[in-house]
């Protein structure tokens, strides 16, 4: 079977940026009378010739998300088990040549967490770690993973890149979904944004969640951090990856995370801020194009632009959100995170604000049969 990867290269980065300039105001509303989208409809939805059309985008987005989803959004917390990396990811508060304190929780303390965070009522939990496979290993999280799997309905993974055995491995321990962020679809701007580190190979990491699903995972999540490359870009190549991953694993339910570039420990100069126009018209153009994906946001948003964004397309949303690692039911060493949040909720405030909005928060959307 070809690869994404191989697909991609049928969509370079001068044909998107022609199809975005050949947009026009009538081929924007053409487009948004069709029923089915394909890839070139989705360029269309995402050039400049779609921003005053953004309202007729949002009322075609929520009546598929309402269609498709309901008024139903997952909620789901993460837990970093690992800060240590030895990548040098220049955007990225986890890299190795930032000079702050380091943690690596064992079983037994990644346990304490995972508890305490059962106990505020959460189902859906996301691990974890920085790249340092010979620390972080695969059988590292697959023994937290067993250890944990008793307290949750769902746990996710969101850590470097594995081989497929890998996956399975993790799988069989209790995984059930994945979350692997390309950063960006751009092989040369990759290449500097990652100079040092395993996370350096682009194609390693591309083609990641293929083998995922190719072992068994039920789900799987992916996205570009926006505001690294610019927005046509990376926004189209996301969604295409996402296109491509449901015609090609049908039994697999795929998402898309939209983040936008927050601070972080260190020093870099984003380049391509995205701003909240595009951000909306990120969410919409994708829904109208990915009617079945689901679509989560982050804490890195505020909570105004999540409160705005679900009705318009987001399904899953985070809540009660730390990026360092503890502090929950073991010793808060005083670590900076991965980056800063914004939207600092617990899950009873983000289930209240949900129903003040007249969206239902749902704990828990699925379970291991076999559990």
């Amino acid at each position: 079977m070809e690869n994404f990867q191989h697909f991609l290269q049928n969509w370079p980065a001068d044909r998107r940026s022609r199809g975005t300039a050949a947009a026009t105001p009538d081929k924007v509303c053409a487009t948004l009378e069709k029923d089915v989208l394909q890839p070139a409809d989705f360029l269309t939805l995402l050039s400049p010739a779609a921003q005053p059309h953004l309202e007729a985008m949002a009322r075609k987005a929520r009546e598929l998300t309402l269609r498709y989803f309901g008024r139903a959004v997952n909620i789901f917390t993460p837990l970093y088990i690992s800060d240590v990396c030895t990548n040098q990811c220049r955007y990225c508060g986890f890299n190795a040549k930032n000079k702050q304190p380091r943690r690596h929780l064992s079983v037994d303390e990644a346990y304490a967490e995972a508890k305490a965070i059962a106990d505020m009522g959460f189902q859906h939990i996301l691990l974890l770690t920085g790249d340092a496979p010979k620390l972080s290993s695969p059988l590292y999280i697959a023994s937290v993973v067993r250890r944990i799997k008793p307290l949750f309905a769902s746990i996710g993974i969101e850590v470097y890149s594995l081989t497929q055995a890998e996956y399975a491995l993790l799988l069989e321990a209790g995984v059930d979904s994945m979350t692997m962020f390309q950063e960006t679809y751009n092989p040369e701007l990759y290449a500097w944004l990652h100079p040092v580190g395993p996370k350096h190979d682009y194609a390693f990491r591309l083609n990641a969640p293929e083998r995922a699903a190719a072992a068994g995972m039920r789900s799987l999540g992916l996205g570009a951090l926006l505001g690294l490359e610019s927005f046509e870009q990376d926004a189209f190549a996301t969604g295409l990856h996402a296109w491509w991953l449901q015609r090609n694993f049908p039994g697999v339910d795929v998402s898309v995370s939209i983040p936008r570039i927050c601070p972080h420990e260190g020093d870099f100069d984003v380049q391509h801020a995205v701003d909240d126009r595009h951000l909306v018209q990120y969410v919409t153009a994708m829904r109208c194009f990915l009617p079945r994906a689901g679509i989560t946001c982050s804490s890195r948003e505020s909570a105004f632009m999540r409160n705005h964004l679900v009705p318009l397309g987001v399904t899953r949303v985070s809540a009660g959100v730390s990026t360092a690692v503890g502090g929950r039911a073991t010793e808060d060493k005083h670590n900076p995170g991965q980056f800063e949040i914004s939207d600092r909720r617990s899950l009873a405030e983000m289930t209240a604000a949900l129903a003040g909005i007249g969206y239902q928060a749902v704990l828990k959307d699925w379970e291991d049969p076999a559990a």
